[in-house]
C-alpha cells in the first residue's frame, strides 16, 4: 500500500488541486476541510493510515498551528511529519515552534511539493 498524505485546507479548490498533484506523484490522499476534521482523522481510528500532513496555516476556527500542536502533543501521532501550506514566506520560526517540519507557499509548485514529501517519506511505494 502506498503512503497516504492528509491534505487539510478550508479552500475546496486548493484541496482538489493538491489531491490531484499528490495522486500523480504516487501517493494516496485523504482530505479535511478544517482543523477539527483533521484532528478527527488524525486522532481517530484512521490515525495509523496517515504518513504525512499538508496543513493550511490560516483556516477559520482552529488554525494550522493549533492542529499541529495537538497532533504533536499526542504520543500516538507525534511522529507524523507536518508540512504547512501558507500564502506567506518567512514563517520558519513559527513553523518550527508549532512542531512542523517545513512549509511551502501557495500556489504550491508541484516540484517543491514532491521534494518536501519525498524528504519526509522517502518516496511513494
Amino acid at each position: 500500500m502506498s503512503k497516504r498524505v492528509l491534505i487539510v485546507d478550508d479552500d475546496p479548490a486548493q484541496r482538489r488541486i493538491l489531491e490531484e498533484v499528490i495522486k500523480r506523484l504516487g501517493y494516496q490522499t485523504r482530505t479535511a476541510a478544517s482543523g477539527d476534521k483533521a484532528l478527527d482523522i488524525l486522532l481517530g481510528p484512521d490515525a495509523g493510515t496517515i504518513s504525512l500532513v499538508l496543513l493550511d496555516l490560516v483556516m477559520p476556527g482552529m488554525d494550522g498551528y493549533e492542529v499541529c500542536r495537538q497532533l504533536k502533543a499526542d504520543p500516538a501521532t507525534a511522529a507524523i511529519p507536518v508540512v504547512f501550506l501558507t500564502g506567506e514566506s518567512g514563517v520558519d520560526a513559527e513553523v518550527a515552534a508549532a512542531g512542523g517540519c517545513g512549509y511551502t507557499t501557495k500556489p504550491v509548485d508541484p516540484a517543491t511539493l514532491l521534494q518536501l514529501i519525498d524528504q519526509h517519506l522517502g518516496g511513494a511505494e
